[in-house]
């Protein structure tokens, strides 16, 4: 919805129920005096008219707005830490914030706006077109980190530099002398994954170095793709001596499939990961990882969403914050012959 869309107001509402505006919002605030007919009528011409409650132009005047930030799926260490620097840019800003998992329930947005929020981070979510219409038509700005998907025109969104850490995290471990070189990422369509797998081709390609199909898998963001993909790359006829996965968690399931192989890391393969959460700095061995800046994503993302709640203008829809390769034990050079199998 354009900042200057003209909203439904309550003489709207009177006039297309054939009631007067005191009857409408004795409705809309919930009063008991009305007559069960007159009170569906009026309700079903709210639902239809995407009528706001008042409440949220009164937040507009509050000075400690409240930002609501979803994510889906468990609380791993990724969203962890993102959450602190939303938390963090907050406290900073005078803002408050409020944690919960994304939803799918009818009028969810319109909920949000009768609660008083004044915008929405999005989380590792997904979100519909359907879910962008209803932000919109509630005037709710949408901020979205690290997007899954291309971003719609009508959101923000917050990342990082994916490709510039695919393409260091390859160029590492080209510089220590490897060739058999494998990517193990996440969902195949999400724009981070392809991004990172891009840079990954690209230092491939400039070092001269092929790349067969079976190289690259694609698969989830989690420990279980680094245990089973890492599996099924261990076990080709050439296997790889290093692999780029596309987190931090995949990293560490890559770690465990070699172990189960009596492999060694990094001494028969080198692993490089990709966020540098704390799994990464915890890990055995810690892991050469691509950092990406994951509390000032989260900060970034808050200040932006301030910004738009207030009306103002935001230069660019998406920010990009610089990555950096930080190079710990699980990456070396690798050895001059092909690791026995345990």
């Amino acid at each position: 919805m354009r900042p200057d869309a003209r909203r439904t107001t309550l003489a709207d509402i009177a006039r297309a129920a054939g009631v007067s505006v005191a009857t409408v919002s004795k409705v809309v605030n919930g009063r008991g005096d009305v007559a069960p007919q007159t009170r569906t009528r009026v309700q079903e011409l709210l639902h239809l008219h995407d009528y706001l409650a008042p409440v949220f132009r009164h937040t507009e005047a509050v000075e400690s707005p409240t930002i609501e930030v979803q994510f889906r799926g468990g609380l791993k260490s990724y969203v962890a830490e993102t959450l602190e620097g939303i938390i963090d840019s907050a406290s900073e800003s005078g803002a408050s914030v409020v944690i919960s998992k994304a939803s799918g329930a009818p009028h969810w947005a319109r909920d949000l706006v009768s609660a008083g929020r004044r915008a929405v981070i999005a989380v590792t979510s997904v979100y519909t077109t359907a879910h962008l219409n209803e932000l919109a038509r509630s005037g709710l700005p949408l901020v979205v980190l690290d997007p899954l998907h291309l971003p719609d025109s009508r959101i923000h969104s917050v990342g990082a530099t994916n490709f510039a850490g695919g393409l260091a995290a390859t160029r590492h471990l080209l510089s220590l002398g490897h060739r058999r070189i494998s990517y193990l990422g996440g969902p195949s369509m999400a724009v981070c994954n392809q991004a990172r797998l891009h840079g990954y081709r690209a230092a491939m390609e400039a070092g001269g170095v092929p790349v067969p199909d079976a190289c690259t898998r694609p698969g989830d963001f989690t420990y279980e793709t680094g245990l089973l993909g890492g599996a099924a790359l261990l076990d080709l006829d050439e296997p790889p001596t290093a692999v780029f996965a596309g987190n931090d968690e995949i990293a560490v399931g890559v770690v465990e499939a070699a172990r189960a192989r009596g492999l060694r890391v990094p001494e028969d393969l080198s692993v490089v990961g990709f966020d540098d959460t704390s799994l990464a700095r915890t890990a055995s061995p810690p892991l050469t990882t691509v950092r990406q800046p994951l509390r000032e994503m989260g900060g970034a993302a808050l200040r932006t969403a301030l910004r738009l709640a207030n009306g103002e203008r935001v230069d660019s829809h998406h920010i990009e914050l610089a990555t950096e390769l930080v190079v710990r034990a699980s990456t070396a050079p690798p050895r001059a012959a092909t690791p026995e199998r345990g």
